[in-house]
Parts: structure tokens; C-alpha cells; sequence
């Protein structure tokens, strides 16, 4: 993810569900993540279509710190709403 808001510079998430179980000292988010890209550092030059991905992150903390985390996201599909593939 690192580096994603240079060519989606209007990127930002809609959070659609946040729980936490705190016996498991985890928490899970599910957004949708939403941009264009308009800037330059894609695979490809600017295409200006848009992205619209479903993710879930799956958090488990040991104190305050992440111990372990998952991400579940349709890589495929985001690319090809880009035009990256």
C-alpha cells in the first residue's frame, strides 16, 4: 500500500463495519476503498478510471501493538478497474 496515494491522490476509504472482540484481543474492519487515478507512479500512465475495492482487515494485538494481521482484498478485480491489467 505503500505509495498508493501518488497515482490515486483522491484515494480514500468508506468504513462499512468495525467490530471487536476483545477475548480473541482482535478487531476487524471491512471498507471499501475509493479513488481515481490521476497521478503518475502506476504501472501505466494516468487513466483516470475510477476503483471502488472491498477489503477486510483482521487484527490481532498483543497489549497495544499488532501481533498479527490479515488483509482480504480481490487484488484482480482492482487492477482491472484501473486499467492496470
Amino acid at each position: 500500500m505503500k505509495g498508493l496515494l501518488t497515482p490515486i491522490p483522491d484515494g480514500h476509504y468508506e468504513l462499512k463495519f468495525f467490530a471487536a472482540d476483545e477475548a480473541d484481543k482482535s478487531v476487524t474492519a471491512f471498507a471499501i476503498f475509493h479513488g481515481t487515478q490521476t497521478g503518475p507512479g502506476g504501472p501505466v500512465p494516468p487513466t483516470d478510471k475510477k476503483i471502488a475495492a472491498d477489503y477486510v482487515y483482521h487484527m490481532v494485538f498483543d497489549g497495544e501493538r499488532i501481533k498479527h494481521m490479515t488483509k482480504i482484498w480481490n487484488d484482480t478485480i482492482s487492477m482491472q478497474q484501473l486499467g492496470w491489467s
